[in-house]
């Protein structure tokens, strides 16, 4: 039986060929959204289940500076 809380190994590429399902970036790449954006998304909340996940880690990867971390993943 698979944990609750397991992590996905394919969380981060699927995040990298996500798009924005809705809004002013509708269409956009999840990692390619500005900081901005995200930081609407981080004061007002992020939306439920996977799509805020994957928004909150963006956000996350960006505001630490870790961008670098998803280079890799874009040639997969």
């Amino acid at each position: 039986m698979e944990e609750a809380n397991a992590v996905d190994p394919n969380f981060l590429l699927q995040l990298m060929s996500m798009k924005m399902p809705f809004g002013k970036y509708k269409g956009t790449l999840l990692p390619a959204l500005p900081v901005a954006y995200l930081e609407w998304f981080a004061r007002k909340g992020f939306p439920a289940g996977k799509l805020g996940a994957m928004l909150q880690t963006v956000y996350e990867i960006k505001l630490n500076g870790l961008e670098y971390l998803l280079e890799g993943l874009k040639k997969k």
